[in-house]
């Protein structure tokens, strides 16, 4: 029996050109398996729980001179600047692509066209009936105590304003509670949150309900303090969600500046009234896409590791950042990959959904398309936070799991990006985690993500190849990895 870091070491060595790597690798890493365990075939049946840690630890050792392979080609290699060059391509072309819209529909048949081209399998795209907001003109005006425009942009879902729009005077609170304390003043005005950030899983909970807490008090609109820890007088955008039984106001985010202003005016005694105006209109369901290529799996096709971001984005701004960053990435990922010539033993599968949005329209349509084969998901991957300096990966799995994950994310110490993280993030992946699906996201320098969010200021200006380069190989050498181990996931 031959020493299994003899073994490892030899393979690490090989140096093959990049037409017969893959081939010739994967037959040298599967008697590289053989060679060090031999164990019978029945040891290794496939989906075995009780393989020893240290076995998972060895295998996934013998990765590394492909995972080096894989980072060469994406930070130094021709494969340098790859993603971005691509995106910036895609957003100039497109610019912003809401759900709902012939802009993003027309996207979509782009990408699937350049997906064929690089050489990808089984592109095409999956139906799913999304919403159709629509925007329409807006604007809102102080008319007292002072005359004053404020930048403003409606939330999904909004309904609009009569045409000649709402007037009335504001009451301005800062929190639930002072919202419930206020109640009896609340009839028949706007209400504005002020609510200071804290997070973005807790102040993002007053753009999403805050106009039907306050419609059930009389209010007549509401105005959201933009939910971000910077601004330089710029609104966001996002959704919100009426609730049953409450009548449906009109609402949309102001920016920091003019939420903190009228809380001032307010604390001072002076009457506040501003005239908003909203042609938003929510219209019939329409059929959007899922865009889906794959690297197909030589060993168990049927066995998928899922990876992607979102394609669409909201209708400001050019959604470079969110999510044409995750996107990209998942796409240069495959790419990679393929460029290489390897094909791992499971499909990866880069999936670009649709509606993510607008609540997670294209995920759940895909979940309810494939869920019948969840066992056949080895993990679910999505990058939706930014592609920024990576740290490594952020991950959703039991002990066990999460113990493998810790050897896959070492692959990545060349490029200090070999941190795990607990707990995956991401709306289209959120089904298949509930279920028991390990899950894995880009856990990278997400501190000034949310200062772009949603604005007008997501745009190429925000991305940075070089560290685009580096979230790509994070993501391939991940998602390969998983791919090719002799097992999946326990889960």
């Amino acid at each position: 029996m031959l020493c299994p870091w003899s073994v490892i070491a030899i393979v690490l060595c090989i140096n093959l050109p990049s037409s017969s790597y893959g081939a010739t690798l994967t037959f040298e890493k599967s008697k590289v398996v053989e060679d060090i365990f031999k164990v019978s075939p029945r040891r290794w049946s496939h989906g075995n729980k009780e393989r020893p840690l240290e076995e998972w630890k060895q295998e996934i050792e013998s990765y590394r001179g492909i995972a080096d392979q894989i980072i060469e080609r994406s930070v130094h290699g021709p494969a340098a600047n790859q993603s971005y060059d691509r995106l910036a391509t895609f957003v100039d072309k497109f610019g912003n692509r809401v759900v709902g819209s012939q802009n993003l529909e027309d996207s979509i048949d782009y990408l699937l066209d350049k997906l064929k081209e690089d050489g990808l399998e089984n592109v095409h795209g999956e139906d799913a009936t999304v919403p159709h907001w629509v925007r329409g003109e807006e604007s809102a005006e102080m008319l007292l105590p002072r005359r004053k425009n404020l930048a403003l942009l409606g939330l999904g879902y909004s309904v609009g304003t009569p045409d000649n729009g709402t007037q009335s005077e504001v009451i301005v609170v800062r929190s639930w509670d002072d919202l419930d304390q206020h109640a009896k003043q609340v009839k028949g005005k706007i209400v504005v949150y002020n609510q200071e950030w804290i997070s973005y899983g807790v102040s993002v909970d007053y753009r999403s309900n805050g106009a039907s807490r306050a419609a059930a008090y009389g209010a007549v609109a509401t105005l959201i303090r933009s939910v971000t820890p910077l601004s330089v007088y710029s609104p966001h955008t996002g959704m919100q969600a009426y609730a049953d039984g409450v009548k449906k106001i009109p609402t949309a985010c102001i920016t920091v500046e003019d939420a903190e202003m009228m809380d001032r005016m307010q604390q001072r005694g002076e009457k506040i009234v501003v005239k908003l105006v909203m042609g938003a209109k929510n219209l019939p369901p329409v059929k959007s896409r899922n865009t889906i290529a794959e690297v197909v799996g030589s060993t168990y096709p049927d066995e998928v590791v899922l990876f992607g971001g979102h394609l669409d984005s909201w209708d400001v701004g050019q959604g470079a950042m969110d999510d044409g960053g995750g996107a990209f990435i998942s796409w240069q990922a495959l790419s990679l990959i393929s460029q290489l010539g390897l094909r791992p033993k499971r499909t990866m599968r880069m999936i670009l959904w649709t509606g993510e949005e607008m609540g997670g329209i294209g995920a759940e349509a895909y979940y309810q398309a494939h869920k019948d084969n969840i066992s056949k998901f080895d993990m679910v991957m999505e990058s939706d936070i930014g592609t920024f300096q990576p740290y490594g990966i952020q991950f959703t799995g039991n002990k066990e799991a999460t113990k493998i994950m810790e050897s896959v994310v070492d692959l990545l110490r060349p490029i200090n990006a070999n941190k795990l993280k607990s707990g995956a993030d991401g709306t289209d992946i959120a089904m298949w985690m509930s279920q028991g699906v390990p899950g894995s996201s880009l856990y990278n320098d997400e501190s000034t993500y949310f200062y772009y969010h949603h604005t007008n200021g997501d745009t190429m200006t925000v991305q940075d190849p070089k560290k685009m380069d580096l979230c790509a190989a994070v993501w391939a050498v991940v998602a390969f990895t998983v791919a090719d181990m002799e097992d999946m996931l326990p889960r």
